[in-house]
């Protein structure tokens, strides 16, 4: 059950991450609070699962499926860059995360 929380935690890492984009182009309250639900949940999340996984293993999770989440929708729904460097970086730390999972 905590590895389906910590997994949640890092979708709603990558929420926030998108509350933020929002921000910067709808400075309204309906912006900000859903930045701030989405980082509250993330944070609460990640917190919880860390009761039964390791802190170091379940913040480089957290942080992997965010940076890597992030960098993705970035690709996809706002055109950034595409370059097979960056894929590969986007891959390496995928894979990182999947092993944290199984080593832990």
């Amino acid at each position: 059950m905590a590895w389906l929380i910590l997994i949640t935690a890092g979708l709603f890492e990558v929420a926030g991450v998108l509350a933020i984009k929002r921000v910067t182009t709808h400075r309204n309250w309906q912006s900000y609070l859903m930045l701030a639900v989405a980082f509250g949940l993330s944070f609460s999340m990640l917190s919880y699962a860390m009761k039964s996984i390791s802190m170091g293993t379940a913040y480089a999770i957290w942080t992997g499926i965010g940076t890597a989440g992030s960098a993705v929708l970035g690709m996809t729904l706002f055109k950034e860059q595409k370059d097979w460097k960056r894929i590969l970086c986007i891959a390496v730390i995928i894979a990182s995360v999947i092993g944290l999972k199984l080593l832990a």
